[in-house]
């Protein structure tokens, strides 16, 4: 009996998808745990597999299209079996159906543009969508160049999202033929990005008839050889005991320009592979120091020269804002421009915490730090005061039952939000096990875009800096941020007699929408209370 096969939901926020390839065509044979397509969600290109045995006697929505989820995708059945009825019935929305006979492997185009059809093993790369918020991105750089063989899972190029700088990896496996938007460059979603293919395939037109949404125009790379000063990266280099080094071309260029040998720096990356942080991280050590000491001609070659400027001048540097600095920009004036913020702040006696953290971290293996304190204080706050965990929709407040903090991670382009979910649940050697863990993660650029959604509340701490008191934007759609000072030991009042203490300031902004003042000063007390007397936490 045929089964009808729908648009799947592959995350909790999807409404549509796009099915970026066809795995199997019509009349081909299906087993259970196929890969029948990749489909293209809010937030990643996922393989779907199928769930049933059969053959696959109709497809619903071509390559390159998009449909709802629960769409008519897909219908598996017994071979030559009549499926009229089910194309008839009402039960499921079905996409414009195409001929059984022919799978359409049109790449994505507007509706007034003619669609080209691809040569035989050809495959349109697209920018993908690596966030859920994700509607441009830019090549920040090439790991491949035109005329490189590429296998599956290689690492085609390093992405800039709104939210981080990601390792895109290849689908497919073939010859990378074109490259559609250069290093440096920002396009939309869904604009040509690459195309791969058997060595040596004519793909002339495939580019030029690719239409997207946008206004990107996609430049052919050549397969000629590159002039002097745009020289292809190399992203592999031989180190001093015959063994391959892995770098990324950024990784190379500023080593080049800070005058570091890669044979010195230890990778974080993927097999060892050295990053853009390595090296902006790397310390030389006594001996590199000695050997650059030794030939100062030939560091004199790779050191970076300084600016000199004259007393008197006036000198000014432009950098280019990188995508994550353009969607901080814009997502904290909507923040501070929709959202009525008020702040209200709270001196926390820091004695008793310190006591148990002093004990807490006595048990071997067990490391807390007071931002975990604060963040673990919070949940429990929360569960008291849930309106402080809630967001404003124009025609509804939601409150949020379960809690889930971001914590603010500083990253070198700007500041990232991972998310703790349902801290609530959480110990307090779980919350500093996985705040380490996801804060190493950002700074390396290695972060999930799951991992860095859904948080109902948001902890800022600048104490580490030195920074007493300050307030912060909210982090929409939350309704509230906390902003955690520094520790700061001075005269304080016990009993009648002034002593030595240690206190720490608390601020907290509020959406003015949904959070009352009563009701944060209400959140903030409780808040106190826990961290001045950790073991209640612990009840």
């Amino acid at each position: 009996m045929a089964t009808i096969v729908t648009m799947p939901r592959l995350s909790d926020t999807m409404t549509e998808g796009t099915v970026a390839t066809w795995l199997k065509k019509v009349g081909d044979k299906v087993s259970e745990g196929d890969i029948l397509a990749e489909i293209e969600t809010d937030k990643a290109t996922m393989e779907f597999e199928s769930f049933n045995d059969g053959t696959l006697l109709h497809i619903g929505i071509p390559a390159g299209e998009t449909a709802p989820v629960d769409s008519l995708l897909a219908i598996i059945g017994n071979e030559g079996e009549d499926i009229s009825a089910l194309l008839a019935g009402g039960a499921v929305t079905a996409a414009t159906p195409i001929a059984e006979t022919v799978v359409a492997s049109e790449t994505k185009t507007e509706a007034t543009a003619p669609a080209a059809k691809l040569p035989e093993g050809v495959i349109v790369v697209t920018m993908p969508r690596l966030s859920d918020t994700m509607t441009e991105g830019t090549v920040a750089t090439w790991l491949k160049k035109v005329g490189d063989a590429v296998a599956e899972g290689d690492i085609l190029a390093e992405i800039e999202t709104d939210k981080a700088t990601m390792e895109f990896e290849s689908f497919n496996a073939g010859t990378l033929l074109y490259i559609g938007i250069q290093e440096g460059n920002t396009a939309p979603v869904d604009s040509l990005l690459a195309i791969i293919g058997p060595a040596g395939t004519d793909i002339s037109g495939v580019a030029d008839n690719f239409k997207v949404g946008g206004n990107t125009t996609a430049v052919k790379e050549e397969t000629t050889a590159a002039p002097a000063d745009k020289a292809a990266p190399v992203t592999q280099e031989v180190a001093v005991d015959g063994q391959r080094i892995l770098a990324s071309p950024l990784a190379k260029k500023i080593a080049n320009d800070k005058g570091i040998q890669l044979s010195q720096v230890k990778g974080s990356g993927e097999n060892g592979r050295i990053v853009k942080s390595d090296i902006e991280n790397f310390t030389p050590s006594t001996t590199s120091a000695t050997t650059s000491a030794a030939h100062p001609q030939e560091n004199a070659k790779t050191a970076a020269p300084q600016v000199f400027v004259p007393a008197g001048e006036i000198y000014a540097e432009e950098i280019k804002n990188s995508q994550m600095r353009k969607i901080i920009a814009k997502r904290l004036a909507e923040s501070l421009f929709t959202a009525p913020h008020y702040n209200l702040s709270i001196e926390v006696t820091m004695d008793e915490a310190m006591k148990s953290r002093a004990v807490i971290n006595s048990v071997p293996d067990t490391k807390v730090s007071f931002n975990d304190m604060v963040i673990k204080a919070c949940a429990s706050a929360l569960k008291k005061h849930p309106i402080i965990n809630s967001q404003w929709r124009e025609d509804a407040i939601i409150i949020n039952h379960h809690v889930n903090i971001g914590v603010a991670v500083a990253v070198e382009d700007g500041l990232v939000v991972p998310v703790l979910r349902f801290t609530d649940a959480m110990s307090l050697s779980q919350i500093g096990a996985s705040v380490r863990d996801l804060a190493g993660r950002a700074k390396n650029k290695k972060l999930l875009p799951n991992e860095m959604e859904g948080s109902t509340f948001t902890v800022s701490n600048l104490g580490m800096f030195g920074i007493t008191e300050f307030n912060s934007i909210i982090n929409q759609p939350n309704s509230a941020i906390l902003s955690v000072g520094a520790i700061v030991e001075k005269p304080v009042v016990k009993n009648g007699q002034i002593v030595v203490g240690n206190t720490m300031m608390l601020s907290l902004a509020c959406d003015h929408r949904t959070i009352d003042g009563a009701n944060g000063a209400q959140f903030l007390q409780t808040l106190k209370q826990y961290i001045e007397n950790p073991v209640t936490m612990l009840a």
